[in-house]
């Protein structure tokens, strides 16, 4: 499994900006997606999951009523669309794959993960 994270940036608080993360994987096995931050100093936390039929998404408090976690139609590629961003929301942000027991499983637990991508800086100004 691959992951390619892309789509960070420079932004103005209250601005939006939309992640996205191309996934490679074996077809034989099912996977959940997730979306993890890291800010300097600070602990790994968690964003938003998508399980792996894209029923069932979480999003963390942090992003509540403002992030939104999605999949296109062939499951190759899961967007992270972020909405009112402020200056706590600069981070490192990471993709993640996790090896599903079941469609419907999903995880907010970086340990759930598997498979990591290189992540994309996103900076919000304020």
């Amino acid at each position: 499994v691959q992951l390619q994270a892309s789509g960070g940036g420079l932004v103005q608080a209250g601005g939006s900006l939309s992640l996205s993360c191309a996934v490679s994987r074996d077809s034989s096995n099912m996977y959940f997606m997730g979306w993890f931050r890291q800010a300097p100093g600070k602990e790994r936390e968690f964003v938003a999951t998508i399980s792996a039929n894209g029923g069932r998404t979480v999003i963390g408090d942090s992003g509540k009523g403002r992030f939104t976690i999605s999949t296109n139609d062939v499951g190759n590629t899961v967007y992270l669309r972020m909405n009112n961003l402020n200056s706590e929301d600069t981070a490192i942000y990471y993709c993640a794959a996790g090896r599903a027991t079941n469609s419907g499983s999903f995880s907010r637990l970086a340990v759930g993960y598997e498979y990591w991508g290189r992540g994309t800086q996103v900076t919000v100004s304020s």
